[in-house]
């Protein structure tokens, strides 16, 4: 039997949010690929990968600005060669992306957790810390929040990267293509650990990453039928366009700090022998 949970429905400006706390996931996500490799067990997902293949779901709908959070379990033990992700993105080779992937290692050795932000097709806006916690031992929760000033990486509440809105000095934004929220575990033994000097102990297998509690309060829109621009436009305010949200609070800035000065393991931006002209966001 599928576990009860209560939904709660707000109304901003004639627009329905929801939050799902513990609800149905099959009411909210469907496979995206390889389904048998995807079991429910009361309200855990359980993603694994195996030497015939990953798996990975996709919500059922696109969302425009808001929050995105899923608690997650990663893999235990020697989890070298593999990525679980959790992200946002759209469709298309012009696509907007925002990614959560988590790089397995040999064990005893940290997890590492990699960020990027995709726009238009085009990525490359790596970052790379460690925990400051072990991630197999208990769920923990991971949020990405994006509105039109900016995106953040959440983990259990404290942000871990920003990428600012800044257009006005010619750096691309997402901010106009909906996207799904996705959960994936697949193997990247080519790169994932240690630059790919590591490859994945198939003995292993399966490696099993669970997934849990789901909350999505963003602005929901049908492919089919909403105008983008009409439903989640400049003229809505809802709750992140308020001026509270507009950027981080002193704490949540202090938070940024810490994470940086202890966790940060590599930045796109002071990477100097990857890109002879650093991308333009890393110098204004």
């Amino acid at each position: 039997m599928a576990q009860q949970c209560p939904l709660t429905f707000v109304m901003s400006l004639a627009m329905l949010l929801k939050v799902a706390f513990c609800a149905n996931f099959s009411d909210f996500f469907q496979p995206l690929w390889a389904p048998d490799h995807i079991a429910t067990e009361g309200d855990h997902i359980n993603l694994s990968l195996d030497t015939v293949s990953g798996c990975g779901f996709e919500s059922r709908s696109k969302y425009l600005f808001g929050k995105a959070s899923m608690q997650i379990k990663l893999v235990e033990g020697d989890s070298a060669g593999t990525v679980t992700a959790f992200y946002m993105s759209s469709e298309g080779p012009n696509h907007d992306e925002l990614d959560f992937e988590f790089l397995g290692n040999v064990s005893g050795e940290p997890y590492l957790v990699q960020t990027n932000v995709y726009v238009n097709g085009s990525g490359n806006r790596e970052q790379r810390h460690s925990l400051w916690f072990d991630p197999t031992l208990d769920f923990h929760t991971y949020s990405l929040f994006w509105n039109r000033r900016y995106i953040v990486f959440l983990v259990d509440g404290i942000p871990m990267r920003v990428f600012p809105n800044n257009e006005e000095n010619g750096v691309v934004y997402p901010k106009s293509q909906a996207m799904s929220i996705r959960g994936s575990v697949w193997n990247a033994d080519d790169w994932a650990t240690q630059g790919g000097r590591v490859r994945t102990n198939w003995s292993h297998s399966p490696f099993v990453s669970t997934f849990r509690s789901f909350e999505i309060d963003a602005c929901e829109l049908s492919p089919e039928t909403d105008d983008v621009e009409a439903k989640c436009g400049v003229s809505r305010q809802f709750w992140w366009d308020k001026p509270s949200v507009r950027e981080l609070n002193k704490h949540q800035s202090h938070q940024l700090k810490w994470v940086r000065r202890k966790h940060m393991v590599y930045d796109y931006c002071k990477d100097v022998a990857r890109f002879t002209e650093l991308p333009r966001e890393c110098i204004n």
